[in-house]
């Protein structure tokens, strides 16, 4: 793992993508690594626009700004293609994750990727199928740990058990377990 991953998270308010910054802070965490999350928010309401970052890394980390150039970018609203460009900063060598049942070479194309790794989940209808719910944030969890290797699916599955069995119904925690491990199942390349 290079020393600091800079993960970009877009998604529309109502659809976790806060969540999962956090989600994925407190694994990391829980695994030893030094983490921020944190979420920028536009206007505050259901479907607007949102975005949130993550930083992992092996070191204690000294930036504190916004993700301008991520290593990674996780959406979780595939519509958000047609008015953000979500792409901005990502690297040549980046890594493109998108809730989508489109195939990664339809998101290469309409996004005009050359170089780097385009990965698609359907996470919308993972999430619908196991959450009864369009909450496509721990599907998407999944997809970028099961994709980056950055954390271990086990340990993320466990630290969620943990920290959201005190905020959620059992039937919930674990059908959001079910989901993730769907997503890491589902997930798409080229």
């Amino acid at each position: 793992m290079k020393k600091t991953i800079e993960i970009r998270w877009h998604g529309r308010g109502g659809q976790g993508a806060v969540t999962a910054a956090k989600i994925v802070a407190d694994s990391a965490v829980y695994d030893g690594k030094f983490v921020q999350a944190f979420p920028e928010f536009g206007a505050e309401r259901a479907g607007a626009p949102v975005r949130s970052f993550n930083r992992i890394s092996s070191e204690p980390l000294h930036i504190h700004s916004q993700v301008e150039n991520p290593d990674v970018v996780v959406v979780l609203d595939s519509t958000l293609l047609d008015s953000i460009d979500v792409c901005d900063g990502l690297s040549a060598e980046g890594v493109l994750i998108i809730n989508t049942a489109e195939s990664p070479k339809d998101i290469r194309k309409r996004c005009g990727i050359a170089k780097g790794r385009v990965y698609t989940v359907p996470a919308t209808d993972i999430s619908l199928r196991e959450l009864k719910r369009n909450i496509p944030n721990t599907p998407m969890v999944a997809a970028l740990v099961k994709i980056t290797g950055i954390l271990k699916l086990e340990a993320v599955i466990d630290n969620f058990r943990k920290k959201y069995s005190h905020k959620f119904r059992p039937e919930v925690v674990e059908a959001n377990i079910k989901a993730m491990k769907a997503a890491a199942e589902e997930v798409k390349t080229e």
